[in-house]
Formats: structure tokens, sequence, C-alpha cells
């Protein structure tokens, strides 16, 4: 008798990312789905922070995460960390499509939720996407490589040595880059504290 798919999936997300993606390489489809619940989304999210278009996003992390398993047939485990490859395949996309494309108006990540009334939740969920849209804004400000080290940094939480893998630089070009990229983020926001809601918050 088969084990009920959402058991099956539990148990597959007590695996590490890398005996995930040898079991999909010896042909367990399983474990493909268990791997694909857990790293399109970190895929995704970093993408459209660097890209500033979800639509764009979702084809890099598709296209990723289609090169991760054309990959995981020869993929030797312990030589690199599943995310630390995924992160910089997503990037090298990324940049890419950021040289390729024109000039154009940037895109809102994240539109305000449509709303029936002008309530709390209304005016919250207006004010957390106005607070969205401006983070995105001024990371779309930033060079390349400063909105690379300062979202792998403190939005998707990697460490300066994993971040360091992932742009194929040195620890200190990493600090370099995420203290230059907090300091322009600090700039562009500045001023921006009422505006954007915070003005009620310490």
């Amino acid at each position: 008798m088969d084990m009920p798919r959402d058991m099956q999936l539990e148990q597959l997300a007590q695996h590490t990312d890398a005996a995930l993606l040898d079991r999909y390489a010896a042909g367990d489809p399983a474990a493909a789905r268990a791997l694909t619940l857990r790293l399109v989304p970190r895929a995704l999210g970093y993408a459209a922070r660097l890209l500033g278009d979800a639509a764009e996003a979702e084809d890099v992390a598709q296209e990723a995460m289609l090169r991760l398993w054309r990959a995981a047939p020869g993929w030797r485990s312990g030589e690199a960390q599943v995310t630390t490859w995924l992160y910089r395949v997503v990037t090298n996309l990324c940049t890419d499509r950021l040289r390729s494309r024109k000039r154009r108006p940037v895109t809102a990540l994240e539109a305000a939720p449509e709303m029936a009334d002008g309530g709390p939740g209304a005016v919250a969920g207006m004010i957390e996407a106005d607070r969205m849209a401006a983070l995105q804004a001024a990371l779309d400000a930033l060079p390349d490589r400063q909105r690379q080290a300062v979202v792998l940094r403190h939005i998707e939480g990697l460490t300066n040595p994993e971040i360091a893998a992932v742009m194929d630089i040195g620890v200190e070009a990493v600090e370099s880059l995420t203290a230059r990229g907090k300091r322009a983020l600090s700039a562009i926001l500045a001023g921006r504290r009422e505006e954007l809601g915070y003005e009620d918050e310490d």
C-alpha cells in the first residue's frame, strides 16, 4: 500500500537538500516535489528582490530549478550546498536580465490588496504594500552587486561566507558591499517614515 502523498512529503522534509537531490537523480519524483516546495519560494523571493518584477522572477526561478534538475545526476554532495548553487544561478540569471533590460518604469513587486472597506485591515494592508513597494524601489536604486549582497544578507538571511560563495568574492568584499548598500538604502528611505506609516513606531 502506497504512503499518502502528504505523509511522504512530511518524511522527505527531514532530508537535506543534497539528499533529496540524490533521491531525485535516482528516480524519486516525491523527492523532487519536496525539494521544489523548499527551494522555489526562496529562489522566487530572491529573484523578485533583484529584478523588481514578479513575472520575470517566476521565469528565473523556473529556469534555475530546471538547471538544478539537469545538474542532479552529476551532483557531488559535499562540494557545494544546493542553496548556494541555486542562489548563484539565480544571481547570474537576474544579472543577465538586468543587463539586457531596456530602461522602463519599475513595476511594483506587490500591489496593494483589494479591500472591501476602509477598515483597519484595509489601512494596514495598504501601509504594508506601500512599505514593500518603497523597499523594492530603494533596492532597485542600488548598484547590482550591492543589491545582491544586501538581499542575500538582510532578506534571505545568509551569512557573509555563504554570500561570498554565492557571489564568488571574498568575505571582506561582502562586508563592504552590504555596508555600502545599507547606507545607501537608509539615505534613499530617509524622511519617508511618516509617509510609510512608521511615525508611531520606535
